[in-house]
């Protein structure tokens, strides 16, 4: 990423955040208080002029119900909006249907129009989906909610997606950014701040919020599933085997003899099914067993080590670290249940 840059005029920069049926309130209404924090509370230490003007936008002005059945009030119509300088789709939800594409023709061919401008177009969490449509993010780096993963490379499988990044910024001009899952939209703000408006002006709003950056990235975050939709009947029964045995020892080996298969099969059709070698995939269910015990135990580093199914604890602490991005000791601190939230 290259170093933001500080707009130097004086004239705020215009920021149009989409309203549309799918939005979810908490992101849209998130978004709007931090980077209207200027206007609304000042910041200390931020230099003027007020870096920012943000408006609700949507396909018609007035009254309009989001996607958990709150109301908002779109205050511009985008037909009336020629140039606006940064555009941002809120998160939006994915029913159990998915994401149906070309039903809002009215934005997309808007948002092609501001980037023809030279608009920067954001997205958090979710409505990456809705700005994807554009074509823009085709053969670039994107990000989106980790839990959305699979049906966003279903749905465009042009686009390099990266669940476990906080913030990705693409384009020649820096003129793509997406952030992934959930409150990584603190991040979205942040960055548009300390580009336009300068480090210390972002520092500010994170202090004003109590916000913070996720610095760590989201595979802390992430909870392993296999996948379960590939179809192969004796990969499935290794799989469901695996779930409660994967802490044995040799379960590679085990699995192999009660598949009945030749142990070349065996690995190449495991492999082709999960995404996964079947060492790789034992070495995340213990891993993932492992976040749980840290997170709701007392249990030392060591011998949750040994539950799991290792032996050198030296080795599960080096593993641990390289599928999560941290330390055994630093995901405790992290995701224990704090005391007082306890029984």
């Amino acid at each position: 990423m290259t170093k933001p840059s500080v707009h130097p005029g004086p004239d705020p920069r215009h920021v149009s955040l989409v309203a549309l049926p799918d939005a979810v309130v908490s992101t849209l209404s998130g978004i709007f208080d931090v980077m209207n924090a200027f206007t609304l509370m000042g910041v200390p230490n931020a230099k003027a002029p007020i870096p920012f003007h943000i408006e609700i936008v949507g396909e018609a002005a007035g009254p309009l119900e989001l996607a958990s059945g709150v109301p908002v009030n779109v205050q511009r119509a985008i037909a009336g909006i020629a140039t606006t300088d940064i555009v941002i789709v809120p998160s939006v939800l994915l029913r159990s249907e998915g994401w149906k594409r070309g039903r809002y023709p009215r934005l997309v061919e808007w948002f092609h129009a501001m980037n023809d401008r030279g608009a920067v177009l954001c997205s958090a969490c979710s409505g990456i989906f809705l700005l994807a449509e554009t074509g823009l993010f085709d053969g670039k780096d994107a990000t989106v909610h980790y839990g959305y993963a699979r049906a966003f490379a279903a749905a465009y499988p042009a686009v390099r997606i990266h669940p476990e990044r906080v913030l990705i910024i693409s384009g020649l001009r820096e003129e793509l950014v997406s952030s992934g899952a959930s409150m990584t939209w603190h991040d979205l703000v942040l960055y548009l701040i300390a580009r336009y408006a300068g480090a210390t002006a972002a520092q500010e709003v994170a202090r004003m919020f109590a916000l913070q950056w996720h610095q760590d990235g989201l595979a802390p975050y992430i909870v392993f599933e296999g996948r379960r939709d590939h179809g192969d009947g004796d990969i499935e029964s290794a799989q469901q085997w695996l779930a409660n045995h994967f802490s044995v020892a040799n379960p590679v080996q085990e699995m192999i003899k009660r598949s009945r298969l030749a142990e070349r099969t065996f690995k190449r059709r495991f492999t082709h099914a999960t995404g996964l070698t079947p060492v790789a995939y034992v070495q995340r269910l213990r891993v993932e067993d492992a976040k749980r015990r840290l997170e709701r135990t007392d249990t030392s580093i060591e011998e949750i080590s040994w539950l799991v199914g290792y032996e050198d604890p030296a080795f599960f602490r080096r593993l641990f670290k390289r599928t999560t991005g941290l330390s055994a000791g630093a995901y405790r601190k992290r995701f224990r249940i704090p005391d007082f939230a306890r029984p």
